[in-house]
């Protein structure tokens, strides 16, 4: 399967982080695992904006990694919002790097998230509810 990368970002800019040494596997390369939490995040927030409530993650849809992550680039995630279900938020979230060498930006992976409404003992409910005061 051939992956097309875009060649800007799509969506809003919702986490800016640096990748250090700590996250890093036995080749200096950036755990998946990790750039998939910073994702989960930044999903999450558009998703918490969006319900104005809990959210949970209940899925994540064809993730796909295009390049790695090197210690010493700035990992930005962009989220767009896919859709509204009656308790449910799909947001698409694209992580880039800007390179520290040569400040060259490239997107590195992607995938589909899908985050549930929640209540305060862990019930779906709809979204987009009023909020209380």
């Amino acid at each position: 399967m051939t992956t097309i990368q875009n060649t800007k970002p799509h969506g809003e800019l919702t986490i800016r982080t640096l990748a250090m040494p700590a996250q890093t596997n036995p080749n200096g390369d950036i755990f998946g695992g990790w750039l998939v939490a910073q994702m989960d995040l930044a999903g999450a927030s558009m998703a918490y904006q969006t319900a104005h409530s809990r959210i949970v993650t209940v899925a994540i849809e064809s993730m796909t990694f295009m390049a790695p992550v090197k210690v010493g680039d700035f990992v930005c995630c962009y989220a767009e919002l896919l859709k509204i279900g009656t308790t449910s938020v799909r947001i698409k979230v694209e992580a880039w790097v800007v390179r520290s060498q040569d400040q060259q930006q490239q997107q590195v992976t992607e995938g589909v998230f899908t985050f549930v409404a929640v209540d305060e003992n862990g019930k779906p409910h709809p979204v987009l509810r009023e909020l209380r005061d």
